[in-house]
């Protein structure tokens, strides 16, 4: 195997990964390659064009992917909005959709500090590899970020994926996190475990890769969770601050219930990117600057 051209490789490894069920499998036998050779997915096209040969262990990488080893945790690393996070056995792999929410949280905190809130103050509850938070820190700098997560090897990804933000990291429930902050945050978001407990990920990268805390909310509707996150949202949120929860397709009607009994207002749906309910976001009442009139646009965000 070791005299193949990277063409030839990178042709063998798409064949191999697409047998198996992957639908991205050019794709990850470009990115597989550039992890060893060190070269963008563009640069390993390039040089399997001009000529070059197949990189040591390639072989044995593609095969792990083949049975269906996250590809993340081979390269550990993944792709979020401007971030590379550091990912691996022990944590969610973040997934694109959850990009959407974070815009949400952008949107609402750029919006509340044009009408004057100074160094807005955002809470993420599960933050899991520290994929929002991070993200928050990176694109708003004003904002004061403090993320919690219960488990322990996911903290310990989080806190790699945080270091150098000045964002809070704690380890703790999200059901009692930041008892200090109650009353006194703008924008709180989470993205809990909210899979039913009967309803078994499709993608095996999921089923057998991503840890059981981290996808089922509890319960037989997966809701326990959500329902734990959004009771944490009102407790911490300041009157008028906003609050985003990503959830399940088929939960957003009961989402949106639970968020109604819970006191929220402006209560909308957010989709994700292939058109989704993915999110559900709502306002404690009491006038916030900045408010929204919770106008749907389709596209993740809302209209002022």
């Amino acid at each position: 195997m070791g005299n193949r051209s990277l063409g030839q490789a990178v042709r063998w490894a798409e064949q191999v990964l697409a047998d198996a069920g992957i639908e991205s499998a050019r794709t990850d036998a470009l990115l597989l390659a550039g992890h060893l050779t060190g070269l963008s997915r563009g640069e390993v096209e390039a040089r399997a064009i001009i000529g070059g040969d197949e990189p040591e262990g390639y072989a044995e990488l593609v095969a792990e992917r083949a049975r269906r080893v996250p590809l993340q945790h081979l390269t550990g690393v993944a792709h979020f909005r401007y971030l590379t996070l550091a990912v691996g056995p022990g944590v969610f792999v973040p997934r694109p959709e959850t990009e959407t929410v974070v815009q949400t949280v952008v949107d609402e905190l750029r919006e509340q500090l044009a009408a004057g809130v100074h160094r807005p103050r955002v809470v993420d509850l599960g933050t899991g590899s520290g994929a929002i938070a991070a993200s928050v820190a990176h694109e708003v700098p004003q904002a004061r970020v403090h993320a919690v997560e219960l488990s322990e090897s996911a903290h310990a990804w989080a806190a790699e994926n945080l270091r150098g933000t000045r964002t809070e990291l704690v380890r703790g429930d999200l059901r009692t996190a930041f008892p200090e902050l109650e009353g006194r945050c703008d924008v709180v978001v989470s993205n809990p475990p909210y899979v039913p407990a009967d309803a078994v990920p499709r993608d095996p990268e999921a089923r057998e890769h991503d840890p059981g805390v981290a996808l089922y909310g509890g319960g037989e509707d997966g809701l326990e969770l959500p329902r734990a996150a959004l009771a944490s949202a009102v407790r911490l949120l300041r009157p008028g601050g906003f609050f985003v929860m990503e959830h399940a397709e088929v939960q957003a009607p009961a989402v949106a219930r639970a968020f109604r009994a819970a006191g929220l207002v402006a209560v909308v749906g957010h989709r994700d990117l292939t058109g989704r309910d993915r999110a559900t976001a709502g306002r404690l009442p009491g006038g916030a600057p900045g408010a929204v009139d919770g106008t749907h646009r389709g596209d993740g965000r809302m209209t002022p």
